[in-house]
């Protein structure tokens, strides 16, 4: 099972697949410039809204505002409405008053995330350098962050941890690997807020670390050094504004030794 969604057809075939992102930025032209330079995206007015695009395809958009939460993950839903009623009925927390297309919630454990009711000619790419890769929420209540989503969206979980040292659930929608789910450890502070943590691809021609050094020259930290994992070489960045984001490179896997209690957990909001 491959845990990185790799079609941009997921948004169209499933209620709680990712069908977006977006950053919220105080300044819209410092991030053009700084996610061009990173990734090379190029862009799109499309009905007024900056969109970022890799080979013919959007895969962000960029908008100015006074504050956010950063980089902010959208799964697509039939209604936003209804899934805004039925996540305060179960213990969210509407953030933003539902429109005819989307909404904000935050679960149970406090990660903000968007809902988003998407066209059936909508496109997601999810290939390509700098393309939306996965996406996982870090939380210290795992077994509440569970049972929440797989109500709202009826994901199906699989832990691929122990459950004790590595605590850490795959959530799928028919057979399809959607999204993960990190139990926080010791290795982040105890101020550290749940938050989502959005990956995006690193070409294997270019590399994990070359991405990570680029962030540097471009005004961005380097939170967690780049990494292998069973999924790939992860490195955690910030940008110029310190909006938080992973690079994978998959073709770079190492498998899971029995001896191994995970790969590095990242933290940004460790400074």
């Amino acid at each position: 099972m491959s845990i990185v969604p790799n079609s941009p057809a997921l948004a169209e075939l499933h209620h709680g697949a990712p069908c977006w992102v977006e950053l919220p930025t105080v300044d819209l032209q410092a991030a053009i410039d700084f996610y061009t330079g990173l990734f090379g995206w190029t862009y799109a007015d499309i009905a007024g809204h900056t969109v970022a695009v890799v080979d013919g395809l959007p895969v962000a958009e960029l908008l100015p505002a006074d504050g956010g939460f950063g980089w902010t993950l959208y799964l697509n839903t039939p209604h936003a409405r209804a899934t805004a009623e039925k996540a305060h009925s179960i213990g969210g927390h509407v953030l933003r008053e539902p429109d005819e297309v989307s909404t904000l919630i935050a679960d149970p454990t406090g990660g903000v995330i968007g809902f988003r009711h998407v066209p059936p000619d909508w496109l997601f790419g999810t290939d390509g350098h700098g393309a939306y890769a996965w996406a996982e929420l870090n939380t210290r209540d795992g077994a509440a962050a569970d049972e929440f989503f797989q109500e709202l969206c009826g994901f199906e979980m699989t832990q691929i941890g122990d459950g004790h040292a590595v605590d850490y659930t795959i959530w799928a929608v028919q057979g399809d690997t959607v999204l993960g789910r990190q139990r926080m450890g010791s290795a982040f502070t105890p101020d550290t807020p749940t938050h989502w943590m959005v990956y995006f691809t690193a070409d294997p021609e270019i590399g994990t670390d070359s991405v990570a050094s680029r962030v540097l020259e471009l005004g961005g930290r380097v939170t967690v050094e780049p990494y292998d994992s069973p999924f790939g070489r992860v490195t955690v960045v910030t940008d110029h504004t310190g909006a938080a984001f992973s690079v994978i490179d998959p073709s770079r896997v190492v498998p899971l030794s029995e001896e191994d209690t995970g790969a590095p957990v990242d933290d940004p909001y460790d400074d």
